[in-house]
């Protein structure tokens, strides 16, 4: 399955319909529609997850609850929890329930778990913070009863594999309409997301829908969708033009010597819909501002890593973290794809101008990601603190991506390889990252899209004995906790082949479904045969 891009020098896609229609106007999201209120109940911690009340259905128009609050909140024996319960319809969550059959294998677990993590084309519900989607999608699972940006490649990976093409087709149109809709995909399909985005991944589903077709196929498909790819560059790159050296605005940075890179930036410097009590607690426990640390939180959010030890100055406290410092690798690859898929694409459809801009832009993207961001010391790609003018030497699974992207010289993939086998596999796979900070996206987890990123990488630039080894690795680390607990689930403690010793961290418990690791595990599974891979754990 590698990307059509990579494999034949094609370029990927984008929305239907012109650039050139009107955007609607941004939906608020909850917590500046009801203000006070929302931070009431937040802080008040009136659910148990702060997800729920970002999402709860209010029962009549904002104003007229807001109007009934001022009335009864400073009345002797207000109740808030009843208030809430009177104004408000908490979401009802799709939980997976799933009995297995006798005998059932994963895969087939895998195949039966789409029907329960489908969801219909969106009817819209006033008042709700959900983004109405035109088109049926899957959803992770668990507390996310939403898309999620780069959540859906991955996913996409199984559907495809279970040849539930049109549904991998109806998750693209879906992002394709929020880029319409809204200029970016945000992070996912809620309100209080559309202030940031995440890993741009359309351009590799366009690319992953592209791939069985022939070239007239792929010209269509990539004609269609062309529009959207370029309303995320613009995105991505907006005020880069007038961007002076070493200076920065919104997800685009000049370095001193006129580089132009990318970080994670969110609009808003407030806390978090959906996590602000932690939000405000982690604010607390700083002396920088709390605007400063709600951003940088917020960022981290954008990356997708919510959190790592990749964002913290001190390398292990989230009070430290300093997201917008920093031009993360993976990010600047995977805009590398972006880039490359554009000039291909303006190439097929005969619009050659525009074609050399975005092939030139790829080309130095390629480059600065291995130059700056190459520690020939440590044999890895790290990230790159523009701030301090100096690499982060932070060693995390993100080092695979620029080989997933073919970025990397074939040297530099070699070095790789070698520092993974020796720093970044376990027992169980892919390691995130080597700090064990308590935060999810750290040692001793490991996730289903970095496990898929670092193996096609991996083979890619020839390691495939490594390869096969990491595939092994995951495969009987998640197959043996599905044979335990009868459920997969979003992240896995790769550190041990124990299924007893599940993964942890993170501002919420661990969550049942789940997307992408069902998506990624059907795709390995299917090239990589546990049978034939070594799963040998070396403790």
């Amino acid at each position: 399955m590698r990307h059509v891009l990579i494999a034949t020098g094609l370029v990927c896609g984008l929305l239907a319909g012109s650039a050139a229609h009107a955007r609607e106007p941004d939906p608020l999201p909850p917590s500046v529609i009801f203000g006070s209120l929302y931070s009431a109940v937040e802080l008040g911690h009136v659910f148990a997850d702060q997800k729920t009340f970002a999402d709860a259905i209010p029962k009549e128009a904002p104003d007229a609850i807001l109007a009934d609050y001022a009335a009864q909140k400073d009345a002797a024996g207000f109740d808030l929890h009843a208030f809430v319960a009177a104004h408000f319809t908490p979401p009802v969550l799709k939980t997976v329930s799933y009995n297995r059959r006798k005998d059932e294998t994963v895969s087939e677990y895998i195949t039966d778990l789409w029907t329960l993590l489908r969801r219909p084309a969106d009817e819209g519900e006033r008042y709700s913070s959900l983004l109405p989607l035109p088109a049926p999608y899957i959803v992770p699972g668990g507390r996310f009863s939403e898309i999620y940006y780069w959540d859906t490649y991955f996913t996409m990976l199984g559907l495809e594999q279970d040849g539930q093409t049109e549904l991998a087709e109806d998750m693209v149109r879906n992002i394709a309409a929020l880029i319409q809709r809204y200029g970016h995909m945000p992070n996912g399909n809620r309100s209080y997301y559309l202030s940031r985005s995440q890993p741009p991944f359309f351009s590799c589903m366009v690319d992953l829908l592209s791939a069985p077709k022939d070239l007239k196929g792929r010209a269509a498909l990539y004609a269609t969708y062309l529009p959207a790819m370029q309303a995320e560059e613009d995105y991505w790159m907006e005020g880069a033009d007038a961007l002076e050296p070493g200076k920065a605005t919104r997800n685009a940075v000049r370095l001193a010597d006129g580089t132009l890179l990318n970080r994670y930036w969110d609009e808003r410097d407030t806390p978090r819909d959906e996590s602000y009590a932690e939000d405000v607690a982690t604010a607390a426990t700083t002396h920088r501002p709390p605007a400063e640390v709600y951003r940088d939180l917020r960022a981290g959010a954008e990356s997708g890593w919510d959190y790592s030890s990749r964002w913290f100055a001190d390398g292990h406290s989230l009070a430290t973290l300093h997201t917008t410092e920093i031009l993360p690798v993976d990010l600047n690859s995977e805009l590398f794809h972006l880039e490359s898929a554009l000039a291909y694409g303006y190439r097929l459809t005969n619009q050659m101008a525009e074609s050399a801009k975005y092939r030139d832009l790829a080309a130095k993207r390629a480059e600065a990601i291995r130059q700056l961001m190459w520690d020939q010391n440590g044999g890895d790609f790290t990230d790159y603190d523009w701030v301090a003018g100096k690499q982060t030497g932070v060693l995390s699974a993100a080092t695979l991506v620029p080989l997933f992207f073919h970025v990397a010289t074939t040297e530099q993939a070699r070095a790789v390889a070698t520092t993974v086998a020796a720093k970044l596999l376990g027992p169980g796979g892919l390691r995130t990252t080597t700090a064990a900070t308590g935060q999810q996206w750290d040692a001793p987890n490991g996730w289903a899209p970095l496990q898929w990123m670092g193996i096609d990488g991996l083979s890619s630039y020839g390691s495939e004995a490594l390869a096969r080894q990491i595939a092994g690795r995951w495969e009987t680390r998640v197959v043996a906790g599905f044979a335990n607990d009868g459920v997969l689930v979003e992240k896995y403690n790769v550190d041990t082949n124990e299924v007893a010793k599940r993964a942890g961290g993170g501002e919420y418990k661990l969550q049942v479904g789940f997307g992408w690791t069902n998506g990624v595990l059907a795709a390995l599974l299917a090239r990589y045969p546990v049978a034939s891979a070594d799963t040998t754990p070396k403790q």
